[in-house]
């Protein structure tokens, strides 16, 4: 049986994970829930945001610069691939953006290996990130407390561009009629674009401030894509608070298993999904058809 302080570190850690399972889910769950698009390249944009930290970090040695410059990168990323790809298959059947999506993440992921090696990378914590804080009676890694509270700013950010703004409101609208919309004289294939670009940048984002707990690899996407998938069916498609949710149910089940046995972590998360899926198969946040 696990002490309670243990008990108590994991289930921080599990906020941790779980906030950053969120904000990569929230990524997902807007392109589907806003545009309809499948985007099985999450995990390799979520890997790329992780290198994007990486090189800038190695050239200016300053986070802050790496999270602006990696974000930028990303929402070029993200426009890029919305106009290229994305664009083409928003009318298309979902298995062909599964496969055109899953593609393209395969040839991210290969791209990256080729550029810097299969070997893992070490990220350095930032200096305001470094050392421990003490709580209640246990000590805790300063910098997993920082990514609470950073990703949980992020994630306000994220609601308040797609709830409270008017480019959310013309793509909520343009997935409704966009004929109309159009009509109107709103481009709402420019607002879609951005939607998608916000979606990679979350993605991204998430990747960047994950990099400095762990060794940066070019397949270190294929778990948080398949984790993020499962945070959505447990919050709800394409449900954005359902995400959040999700992504935090997900954490604490993955931390806390952890803590009696790891083995068993990923196996309890799947069987909470399966057993949601019974008794409620639209998720905790989900209605019937799309978000």
């Amino acid at each position: 049986m696990p002490s309670l302080p243990l008990l108590l570190a994991q289930a921080f850690n599990g906020l941790a994970l779980g906030s950053l399972l969120a904000l990569a889910a929230s990524g997902l769950t807007i392109t589907l829930g806003t545009l309809g698009v499948l985007n099985f390249a999450h995990g390799a944009l979520f890997m790329l945001g992780a290198y994007a930290a990486f090189v800038v970090l190695g050239h200016t040695d300053s986070f802050l610069l790496a999270v602006l410059a990696g974000g930028a990168f990303m929402l070029l990323a993200g426009i890029v691939f919305e106009r290229v790809v994305i664009r083409l298959y928003y009318d298309r059947p979902k298995e062909d953006q599964i496969l055109v999506t899953f593609g393209v993440g395969i040839l991210i992921v290969e791209a990256v290996r080729f550029i810097f090696g299969g070997l893992s990378q070490r990220v350095p914590l930032p200096d305001w990130g470094e050392g421990i804080v003490r709580i209640g009676f246990m000590f805790y890694p300063k910098y997993r407390l920082e990514v609470i509270f950073i990703v949980a700013l992020a994630l306000f950010l994220l609601y308040l561009v797609l709830y409270r703004t008017r480019i959310g409101l013309i793509v909520r609208a343009g997935i409704e009629d966009a004929t109309m919309v159009n009509m109107l004289g709103i481009n709402v294939r420019r607002a879609f674009m951005l939607v998608f670009a916000v979606g990679v940048l979350a993605a991204g984002f998430a990747g960047m401030v994950y990099a400095p707990l762990v060794s940066v690899d070019p397949d270190m996407g294929e778990n948080f894509l398949a984790e993020s998938f499962v945070v959505i069916v447990i919050g709800g498609l394409g449900s954005f608070p359902g995400a959040v949710a999700g992504g935090l149910i997900a954490g604490e089940i993955i931390s806390l298993t952890s803590a009696f046995n790891p083995d068993y972590s990923y196996v309890m998360l799947y069987a909470v999904m399966a057993l949601l899926l019974v008794v409620q198969p639209q998720g905790l946040f989900g209605t019937e058809g799309r978000a």
